[in-house]
């Protein structure tokens, strides 16, 4: 019989059937946690995820229910939160990965209104609003968080939030209001022992950069990120494992870096 002291403390990570959530998701399986693994359209991808994660799980009480879903779309973001409360009871951290490019790239003199709504739709409206979720169902639950310094709300942004590309404003202007968004999170739930921290990717493989590889394996060549590498997907899981242990129980709206040094100022 599990104790209550032996169930895995829960975890949503959004946009997690692939790249960077995938890495996220398994990390967390490793550490222990249990995770629902959310697709927007890849159902079989989730699914992979769900096994991997299974494969890297160290409790045998941990599980990973797979949700699907627009978290752009009102109706959707419901129905996740409620099948990952069905399937956890509880939740004591939501990490907001999910995110998307735009489908047509273009210079800003030549956007299209219809692509812009979309990127924010996807990358703001629906992880502030699952978000409120979240912290509703948090406040509700006063001191109950299974995770070391009280729940924990992640949001992974990009370099692009403070980084401009022409030919993609819209993913810009999206990551840049997530960055906001981390710090009125955070301030709204800093006394209510929720923490909320900003994760800012740099240049990482996954499926989003794999058109542009050619382009980046040059830059990266030249120096454009200290360290000279790609990052990965475990990097960022890395960095949401120490965030979930209670690596930094004195921070909460602050930025943490995975870029390899690209943000640093340099001469």
């Amino acid at each position: 019989m599990i104790t209550t002291m032996s169930i895995p403390s829960t975890v949503l990570v959004t946009g997690s059937s692939r790249g960077l959530g995938r890495g996220i998701a398994v990390r967390l399986a490793a550490r222990g946690h249990s995770v629902a693994v959310h697709f927007a359209g890849n159902r079989a991808a989730a699914e992979e995820t769900a096994r991997l994660c299974k494969e890297a799980a160290s409790n045998t009480a941990q599980i990973f229910p797979v949700t699907g879903g627009n978290i752009a779309v009102a109706e959707d973001r419901q129905r996740i939160f409620e099948e990952t409360l069905a399937a956890f009871g509880q939740l004591d951290a939501l990490v907001n990965n999910a995110g998307i490019a735009p489908r047509i790239r273009a210079d800003i003199l030549e956007a299209a209104e219809d692509v812009f709504d979309e990127v924010l739709d996807v990358n703001l409206k629906g992880p502030y609003f699952l978000s409120q979720m979240a912290a509703r169902h948090w406040l509700s639950r006063p001191g109950q968080s299974r995770l070391p310094g009280g729940f924990k709300l992640i949001f992974v942004s990009s370099l692009s939030a403070e980084t401009a590309s022409l030919n993609r404003g819209e993913y810009c202007i999206s990551k840049a209001a997530l960055a906001m968004a981390t710090k009125l999170w955070a301030v709204r739930l800093a006394d209510a022992g929720a923490q909320v921290l900003e994760l800012r990717p740099g240049i990482m493989a996954t499926d989003m950069t794999a058109g542009v590889k050619e382009k980046y394996d040059m830059l990266l060549a030249e120096g454009i990120v200290p360290q000279k590498r790609w990052g990965t997907p475990e990097d960022v899981g890395l960095a949401v494992e120490a965030i979930l242990a209670g690596a930094f129980p004195f921070s909460t709206g602050d930025v943490l870096n995975i870029d390899g040094g690209f943000h640093l100022k340099r001469l």
